[in-house]
């Protein structure tokens, strides 16, 4: 029998289970964190909910950072983003072997748990390492396919629908590329908003209750320059070489949607 601490499928809600499975003194090997609903229960398991809290959640992501150094910090923070059920307990059990590795001959220092990342034979650590790369790999084509489309108010809008739980990560680059304009970066599937006032900060915001024929109106440049732009892309087409297959692997069907070509 052992104990399950569900927690909010966020970053967050993550670190705030991680601390509170340390504070139940519980054998680790006997104790889970699940992030978000729980799909299939476990026979004779312990269920215990865990709220986020943020005094909670900075202390692990210090410990982690001084313990394991940055690049596990950044391999949980883009594991924590993905979509599969395991992550958390994954990274909970990527934590704890960390740590105990610097118990063993670190003194606090980080030095034995700052190459945690680079053992995968751990189940547990491997499993963090394919989940943060599957999200850096995400985030590589979000930067490549995003599309802005500038709506009549003059603001530029982009809609996207990625597998994980991105937008925090890929706002930064584009406000530096575009720190001169107003932007919105959508994400459909989350219903979350990055806004970029021009000249200033970005943040973000939720709500699924917007109103979508606002975003829906754009300016008559927009429309010219789509048509140009699809036109071109058509034209440049070599019918004779057209490959489906390889236009489907190197730009999945999944980001058309959102772009302006298709």
């Amino acid at each position: 029998m052992g104990t399950v601490l569900l927690c909010e499928d966020s970053l967050e809600g993550i670190f705030t289970g991680i601390y509170k499975a340390y504070e139940r003194k519980e054998n680790h090997k006997e104790c889970k964190v699940q992030a978000g609903p729980v799909n299939n229960y476990e026979l004779f398991a312990r269920y215990v909910e865990v709220g986020p809290e943020d005094e909670l959640a900075k202390k692990v992501s210090r410990t982690i950072c001084r313990d394991l150094g940055m690049e596990a910090f950044r391999a949980v923070c883009h594991a924590a983003a993905a979509e599969e059920e395991d992550k958390a307990d994954a990274i909970y059990h990527t934590v704890v072997e960390g740590l105990k590795r610097c118990g063993k001959g670190s003194n606090g220092s980080g030095q034995a748990g700052g190459d945690i990342m680079g053992d995968l034979t751990n189940p547990y650590i491997r499993r963090v390492f394919e989940l943060s790369r599957s999200t850096d790999f995400e985030i590589m084509r979000i930067k490549q396919f995003l599309r802005f489309r500038e709506l009549e108010n003059g603001i530029l809008y982009a809609k996207i629908g990625p597998k994980c739980n991105i937008l925090s990560f890929i706002a930064p680059h584009f406000a530096d590329r575009l720190p001169l304009e107003n932007f919105v970066i959508h994400d459909d599937k989350r219903q979350l908003f990055v806004l970029h006032p021009a000249n200033q900060d970005w943040f973000m915001v939720t709500g699924e209750h917007y109103n979508q024929e606002i975003t829906e109106r754009f300016s008559q440049n927009e429309k010219q320059y789509e048509e140009l732009f699809t036109h071109f892309c058509h034209t440049i087409a070599i019918k004779e070489r057209k490959n489906t297959a390889l236009q489907r692997q190197m730009l999945p069907i999944r980001f058309r949607e959102y772009m302006v070509e298709f």
